[in-house]
């Protein structure tokens, strides 16, 4: 199996990105685009000395990308008496206490009873209150697919269905029957950009690096750190003057070279834009509420001052991209002598605490119901143990939060969770009863693409039943 994707900026991941670019000229700029991850080439406007309140009619995507694979099978877990005794069986011993589980009454029932993982009190909050919703059981597909297609192989899966690299690649780019150029959150950005009078800054921003979710063909991700504009090494952001003008006097300068010239003049826009957002962030209303100091703590601390300072760069529409690694856990998933605690949990508390956080941040700056977060994840895991943890499985769960979340229920199909029943291709690894084309399309939906041009940012949604799965109002 391979490892997880790690972020890679280096000449090295450069160089690979434009061989694999189609061959010619077009391919070989597609590649050089990639360099425009330090920022979007434009030039420096003037921003007010302190940020406006955002506009009535913004919306912001967050994306909250849980690298390695989440066993949300310990998120959402049965607690009926019944549903448990088969669920500690299957599970042995990654099996959570019953006495320790945190109850949720979901508004629609199917007779089963549910309660969450004890490491996520405020996403339960969140779910009680309406302002959070879960998505069962939802993962890549190619086509709708039973069972008895999946044993006869005779509908196309997707490929290297358990490979961490191909899966973050088509759950981002939400097209595992073809070779990917573009991440569904690029179509998204390419798409509704034009509700923004001011192409600055980039629409797309990450807070962890690249990123396949915001590759789109005529907007390019930014990328940004916990603490705001990435600047020049040596730099310091233009706390040595002299060194700074240097650096700008050299890209400035006419350069005989096709990579010369894009360097050159990309680095010039970067430079430029750093000053620019910098200077918007210096100019933030500041926001009260306290964050955890966690990995995805600082990114979505900075991306409420990001979406703060949307009206005074002319953004209508933003997508941010977070992400917290870690959910790899072949092993050591939960500690033996307290189930309750262990890595799995801890990771699973950083989410509940930091997107609960950022809940109360938008509440704070007036827009809970125009930003929506979501996760999604490589692929779920299995629901047998492997002795002390879990391997790469398929369908997953998920969560979608925000004041537009049509709150306090699970969304889709929760699986048998029978090993060997009818929704297992093998040690409890869930076919997918929900597309992520199904999952996207709502979320495109809510941020204000029509029926008609769906399509365009997921070709594939057509073939499966529902464009709006209705977790968004």
């Amino acid at each position: 199996m391979k490892k997880s994707a790690v972020p890679d900026l280096s000449r090295r991941h450069f160089i690979g990105s434009a061989c694999c670019a189609a061959v010619g000229v077009t391919g070989f700029l597609s590649s050089l685009a990639s360099l425009r991850l330090m920022g979007a080439v434009a030039s420096p406007g003037n921003v007010s000395a302190s940020a406006a309140s955002v506009a009535s009619d913004y919306k912001a995507l967050v994306c909250l990308f849980l690298q390695g694979g989440n066993d949300a099978n310990n998120l959402i877990i049965p607690s009926d008496t019944s549903g448990y005794a088969s669920y500690a069986a299957a599970r042995s011993n990654l099996a959570l206490p019953l006495t320790g589980l945190l109850p949720i009454s979901p508004r629609t029932s199917t007779g089963r009873t549910f309660s969450l993982h004890p490491a996520v009190p405020e996403l339960q909050s969140l779910f009680k209150s309406g302002q959070a919703a879960l998505l069962a059981n939802v993962g890549t597909l190619v086509y709708p697919t039973t069972l008895s297609q999946y044993n006869s192989n005779s509908v196309p899966l997707p490929p290297q269905l358990f490979s961490h690299n191909d899966q973050q690649v088509q759950w981002q780019s939400s097209v595992p029957d073809q070779p990917a150029t573009t991440g569904w959150g690029g179509r998204l950005a390419d798409l509704v950009n034009t509700f923004n009078s001011n192409n600055q800054i980039s629409m797309s921003i990450s807070l962890a690096g690249t990123n396949f979710f915001q590759v789109g063909k005529s907007v390019t991700q930014y990328a940004v750190s916990t603490n705001g504009a990435i600047t020049f090494a040596g730099t310091t952001g233009g706390n040595n003057p002299l060194r700074y003008q240097a650096q700008q006097d050299l890209f400035a300068q006419a350069q005989p070279g096709l990579f010369d010239t894009a360097f050159g003049g990309i680095s010039s826009g970067s430079i430029a834009n750093t000053t620019l957002l910098n200077s918007a962030l210096a100019g933030a209303p500041t926001i009260a509420t306290a964050f955890p100091n966690t990995t995805a703590g600082n990114q979505l601390k900075m991306v409420a001052r990001l979406i703060s300072t949307a009206s005074s760069l002319g953004l209508k529409r933003q997508i941010f991209f977070v992400q917290l690694g870690g959910w790899d856990l072949h092993a050591d998933q939960l500690d033996s002598t307290n189930p309750d605690s262990g890595t799995h949990a801890a990771l699973l508390q950083q989410v509940s605490q930091a997107v609960s956080a950022f809940y109360s941040a938008t509440v704070e700056l007036g827009i809970p119901n125009q930003v929506t977060a979501f996760t999604a994840s490589d692929f779920g895991r299995t629901y047998t143990s492997n002795g002390s943890g879990s391997d790469h499985g398929w369908g997953n769960h998920q969560l979608i939060v925000g004041g537009a979340v049509k709150g306090g229920d699970i969304y889709g199909q929760m699986p048998s969770l029978t090993v060997n029943g009818p929704d297992d291709t093998g040690r409890g690894r869930w076919i997918p009863s929900t597309s992520v084309d199904e999952y996207a399309a709502t979320i495109a939906t809510w941020f204000g693409v029509s029926p008609t041009d769906l399509p365009t940012v997921l070709p594939n949604i057509g073939r499966f039943a529902k464009s709006n799965l209705g977790f968004l109002g």
